[in-house]
């Protein structure tokens, strides 16, 4: 019995897109291996600061499985995603809310995560406004919601931009943020955090890696700017690849990654993660059963938002918020399971 109720939760957890059920999307199928793999790699910082992070472990990818390795950029993590459903992307670096969407919409299949350079897993989402700015210390500092502040926000697909802020902050303090701001603007968390410094906008979200990075690599930037509030535990970021390649391809791209910084040369493999971010780990085994607690807080920002939206109807918020329940309920059972 528990297992035909896991199958039945495992195929509604496929059907989930940002917390909301949406008919399947097809992706395009591969007809075959790709003869050259590309690596996507998601718009949290400027594509010039990307690139020097990440080439070496590409070029690093490429030796390794004898294949050339070529690295793709786009303005946002929809690029990214849309990339890979339409067979233009074979592997990618994702955050979780972003890997959500590609497992589901573009084939995708969560194979490794990475971890921090002194072997913690997880990372923060925060609210930042300047250091100078007595005004706003803490979080209700931010709510008096009358238009007169401008928000930075992230990218709709990052994880700690947008998803969690977008529960935690906004959601769970019944603010729409909209209404609350004088502006509300979307970029990524090196956008966002200059901005700040710079004083371009009030507040931003954002999030530990780039707070850890600014202050490595821009400390005079980083000064100007303080945290007023820090999120949960985010898993640490999923790798994933097109569930479709073949098994043996997909085992060469999984043995490099676990590979990497444990065998051959070490010293040199752990420098080039210790430049990635604000200092990558090794990666470790993963699946898409790390995207379980990612789904579980976009169906509680629904529900939410459901419940206080005053527009719905007795009957039809009954129905839809059921049917978020009952997904709730089947990866509570996934959850336990895994």
């Amino acid at each position: 019995m528990i297992r035909k109720m896991l199958a039945t939760a495992a195929v509604a957890a496929t059907m989930m897109v940002g917390g909301v059920a949406k008919a399947e999307v097809t992706f395009k199928p591969l007809e075959n291996d790709p003869e050259k793999i590309v690596f996507g790699i998601i718009s949290t910082e400027s594509t010039s600061n990307l690139k020097s992070q990440w080439m070496p472990l590409i070029e690093d990818m490429e030796e390794a499985l004898g294949k050339d390795v070529e690295a793709f950029f786009a303005p946002d993590y929809a690029g990214v995603i849309e990339a890979m459903r339409f067979g233009k992307v074979h592997v990618a670096w994702f955050g979780n809310k972003s890997a959500m969407e590609a497992v589901d919409r573009s084939g995708g299949e969560v194979f490794v995560q990475t971890s921090k350079s002194d072997g913690s897993n997880g990372y923060y989402s925060h609210i930042i406004t300047q250091a100078d700015n007595d005004k706003i210390n803490k979080l209700e500092d931010i709510f008096k919601c009358d238009q007169s502040l401008n928000f930075g926000i992230g990218d709709p697909n990052s994880t700690s931009g947008f998803l969690v802020p977008s529960y935690y902050v906004f959601a769970q303090n019944n603010v729409d943020p909209k209404k609350c701001f004088k502006t509300v603007r979307n970029a990524n968390h090196e956008t966002n955090f200059v901005a700040t410094a710079n004083k371009q906008v009030d507040i931003a979200a954002n999030n530990s890696e780039q707070v850890a990075r600014t202050e490595m690599k821009q400390p005079n930037i980083a000064k100007k700017v303080k945290v007023i509030w820090t999120s949960p535990l985010i898993p640490s970021d999923p790798m994933v690849y097109r569930k479709d390649m073949s098994r043996e391809l997909k085992s060469q791209i999984k043995a490099f990654f676990l590979g990497y910084g444990r065998l051959g040369d070490v010293a040199e493999a752990r420098k080039v993660l210790g430049g990635i971010s604000d200092g990558m780990g090794l990666f470790m085994e993963s699946n898409n059963t790390q995207l379980y607690p990612i789904r579980q807080l976009a169906l509680f920002k629904d529900k939410l938002k459901i419940e206080k939206n005053a527009e719905i109807g007795k009957e039809d918020k009954e129905k839809m918020l059921n049917a978020i329940n009952s997904k709730l309920a089947d990866l509570a059972i996934l959850a336990a399971h895994k």
